[in-house]
């Protein structure tokens, strides 16, 4: 049995539910709970931290701003010994780190210190990144930057969405927690401090940033598609002919074929399917597609544009 503690949890997301549901199987009580409003227009696909909190009896805000007068001294007031925050989207100030005597702890969706900021598992993805993971570490001013705790790697197959590699980071997340949270309230954990790699922060990701690159090779162009792919995410797209083409999945064409010279980025169809050519002389198979919002496979692309290759608006 571990010592009694008391924690205020920062939270959101699918991470944020499993983080605070291991918190509180390891004993911890927690008082006071922050989370996020669900913001208008974002694919909520996730489990709510409100909802975890409403069924557990705990209290629970959702401020705009966590670094207040206000939720100070509510922080204040709930006597954490430890403070964390999980998969919650607003840095906390020096004022609220300070707060808790035991310590203040984030978990972060990466094996830093890779992946540093916003977005972690996208990133991964979007930058042909084989491997991503769950790291618990100490909370400074600057994001995900203090001492390791503990973190768990998991892999990023090939052709693996970003949803696909969430739930497992969110699973390896989970037992971090659960394996770090014992030694942290027993004064047992290691610390590691981490060694900054350059070019390794990332900020958030807008819609925009989906938009597919002329003169980009295959892999990159998969890399991004499959880092933003919807449902969940805002997905990959180009403009051509004054229309929006959205790229949803694809498949790198790994088998042997006619030789390609590098060229600029088309998207063609051909014997019952979609392909994209790439500026290096790769080929995608395009295995789902839309455009202006509605399905686009072959038989749509051919009905539009025949035979002709169609690359994106300048």
């Amino acid at each position: 049995m571990i010592p009694a503690a008391r924690a205020v949890v920062f939270a959101y997301h699918d991470v944020g539910v499993r983080c605070l549901d291991a918190v509180l199987a390891a004993g911890v009580e927690v008082p006071l709970v922050f989370t996020h409003r669900d913001q208008p227009g974002e694919a909520i696909w996730f489990a709510s931290v409100a909802e975890l909190a409403r069924r557990r009896g705990i209290a629970c805000r959702v401020p705009e701003d966590p670094n207040t007068d206000e939720v100070f001294e509510a922080c204040r007031a709930a006597q954490p010994d430890f403070l964390f925050s999980f998969y919650y989207r607003r840095m906390l100030g020096p004022a609220l780190l300070a707060l808790a005597p035991r310590g203040a702890y984030n978990l972060h969706g990466s094996l830093l210190p890779r992946c540093r900021g916003r977005a972690p598992v996208n990133w991964a993805i979007v930058n042909g990144e084989r491997e991503t993971g769950a790291t618990l570490h100490v909370m400074d001013v600057k994001p995900d930057h203090g001492a390791i705790v503990d973190q768990e790697a998991v892999p990023i197959g090939a052709d693996d969405t970003a949803r696909e590699v969430f739930d497992r980071v969110t699973e390896a997340a989970a037992r971090v927690v659960a394996r770090s949270v014992p030694r942290l309230v027993a004064g047992t954990a290691a610390f590691r401090p981490q060694r900054h790699i350059p070019g390794q922060y990332f900020g958030g990701r807008r819609p925009e940033d989906g938009r597919l690159g002329a003169d980009w090779p295959a892999q990159r162009l998969h890399d991004l598609v499959r880092g933003v792919a919807p449902p969940e995410y805002p997905g990959a797209f180009f403009d051509a002919a004054g229309r929006r083409i959205a790229v949803d999945r694809t498949r790198v064409a790994r088998a042997p074929g006619e030789a390609r010279a590098p060229g600029r980025f088309s998207m063609h169809a051909r014997a019952g399917a979609l392909w994209i050519d790439a500026a290096d002389g790769g080929r995608l198979q395009v295995l789902r597609a839309r455009i202006d919002g509605g399905p686009l496979d072959a038989a749509t692309f051919a009905a539009h544009w025949g035979d002709a290759a169609l690359q994106p608006d300048p």
